[in-house]
């Protein structure tokens, strides 16, 4: 590393905040950078993260809490909660998102981004999903939104002021333009759009105006990124919002997938955050290399002494001897796993499902589970209720199982001994076969340590815990489930690499 003028010279690996956290919006409070994601289905919702460098992050928090959105049993895998925009004005900091099962459009503000948050005030008037918030010099607040239309509104009372009307919505002819931001830089006004679908043909593409509601003039070098029709490692790319940095760099941070595997290729992990710097020629921003290792200027790094540092690796513990579960654990629709029914214990009642996402390509998921006579229940690798690998507790036996779509089978049965269980799932996404267009992102395998041994019960294909063979917006979250009665667990352990 070295430092040329106030800038420093280095490398980041990316993605910086790795799974299943998708539609990246970043604000800055001097030194400090706060990031919220969407959050679908899975309460509590909208992660709340913190940096100081813009590569090492930590989650600090979630802003909606289950009784805010008031989900229920009807909310569809990868409804709920859309993309926010996170922001701070005036003291505050004020975020704006979507609940699409019910709510609409929503603002929150808080004086601390870990929270606690304040009540949502709904916007009746904003019928669309990706809004932003900005405010001009005369104090308008402008709420701009997929489409792309725009109106000016009452961030505090949740009235919108005019009729939304168009403005510039990207390419013509191309699909989807949504995920608009808009920004006074200088004496112009920026506004940054996604457009082509969040799959392969994702980008980002920009104009400027001389107002916040235009007219637009489109960037010449629109999109200004994506990957589509190429082979690059880091694919999807698109849905950014862009930040000065306290040093006065600029960076872009993105959603983005790293599919594996053969064609179509797969991604596993759900979309995730990463980051580009930025530099700007002839009042246009320019988007940097985007690659697992990117070289550029970097912030000076400030890697949390919780959190791994920026290696590929990771490994966490929860005892579950606290309070409250760490923000990092989400469940689906309703939190029904409880801290208060066996002291150091997580007891998860029927049907309920408890987890963390899975952060790395590679890791080893283990719990001690200790089901209630007659109940069944373990460690389960999920992307929606009808996408799953799980390894359970059931009776005098251990069962490895899959579901994959309308088709649900016992792959593997082992008899346990009396008493609490040690699962495993390890997870191994070894090299793929270059020759292979059928080749596996990744293999799962599901068992239990019997007598210090681990007995492997099932080998899966992980392609099929994909969102290219599942469909929908989230990726895979790995945790503790009760698929009949009521099973504790003592703790859980995960331990990834991208090695």
């Amino acid at each position: 590393m070295r430092f040329v003028g106030s800038f420093v010279i280095g490398a980041f690996r990316n993605p910086v905040v790795p799974g299943f956290f998708p539609d990246p919006s970043v604000c800055r409070v001097g030194q400090d950078y706060y990031l919220a994601t969407s959050s679908f289905e899975y309460v509590p919702g909208v992660p709340i993260l913190h940096s100081r460098d813009l590569v090492h992050w930590r989650q600090i928090g979630n802003a909606l809490t289950e009784a805010q959105l008031g989900f229920g049993e009807t909310v569809p895998a990868s409804g709920g909660v859309y993309a926010p925009t996170l922001r701070h004005h005036d003291g505050l900091f004020w975020l704006i998102t979507t609940n699409v099962s019910g709510g609409g459009t929503v603002i929150l503000t808080a004086t601390d981004p870990a929270g606690p948050w304040s009540d949502p005030v709904r916007l009746p008037g904003i019928n669309g999903i990706d809004p932003d918030l900005a405010w001009d010099a005369e104090g308008n607040c402008w709420c701009t939104f997929a489409g792309i239309r725009q109106a000016r509104i009452d961030p505090k009372t949740g009235e919108t002021l005019e009729t939304p009307r168009p403005i510039w919505s990207g390419t013509p002819g191309a699909q989807y333009p949504e995920a608009p931001h808009l920004y006074r830089i200088g004496d112009r006004w920026y506004l940054l759009i996604a457009e082509g679908g969040t799959e392969r043909g994702h980008g980002v593409s920009i104009a400027r105006g001389p107002r916040p509601d235009g007219p637009f003039e489109p960037c010449p070098a629109n999109p200004i990124l994506t990957h589509r029709s190429t082979d690059r490692p880091i694919q999807n790319t698109g849905h950014g919002d862009l930040i000065q940095a306290h040093d006065g760099s600029w960076w872009l941070l993105f959603l983005g997938t790293r599919p594996r595997g053969g064609s179509p290729g797969y991604h596993v992990l759900g979309r995730e955050t990463f980051l580009a710097p930025v530099t700007w020629v002839d009042g246009w921003p320019v988007i940097g290399e985007v690659a697992p290792v990117t070289e550029g200027p970097t912030l000076p790094a400030a890697p949390w002494p919780d959190v791994q540092p920026g290696d590929g690796g990771g490994d966490e513990h929860d005892d579950f001897r606290g309070p409250r579960l760490h923000p990092r654990w989400i469940q689906p629709r309703a939190a029904t796993a409880r801290l208060d029914v066996r002291e150091g214990w997580l007891t998860v009642p029927e049907g309920g499902f408890a987890g963390r996402r899975q952060t790395h390509l590679s890791c080893r998921v283990q719990t001690r589970a200790d089901p209630d006579p007659g109940a069944a229940g373990g460690l389960m690798v999920r992307l929606d209720e009808r996408h799953w690998y799980g390894v359970h507790v059931d009776g005098d036996q251990v069962i490895a199982e899959a579901r994959i779509g309308p088709l649900r089978q016992v792959l593997g049965v082992h008899r346990r001994a009396a008493g609490p269980v040690l699962l495993t799932v390890a997870i191994d996404a070894a090299g793929p076969d270059p020759d292979s267009p059928t080749d596996s992102p990744d293999l799962v395998r599901l068992g239990l340590v019997a007598d210090d041994v681990f007995v492997s019960l099932a080998e899966l294909d992980g392609r099929y815990l994909s969102t290219e063979v599942a469909g929908g917006f989230t990726g895979r979250v790995i945790g503790l489930s009760a698929l009949r009665g009521t099973v504790h667990y003592d703790w859980f352990s995960y331990t990834g690499s991208d090695a």
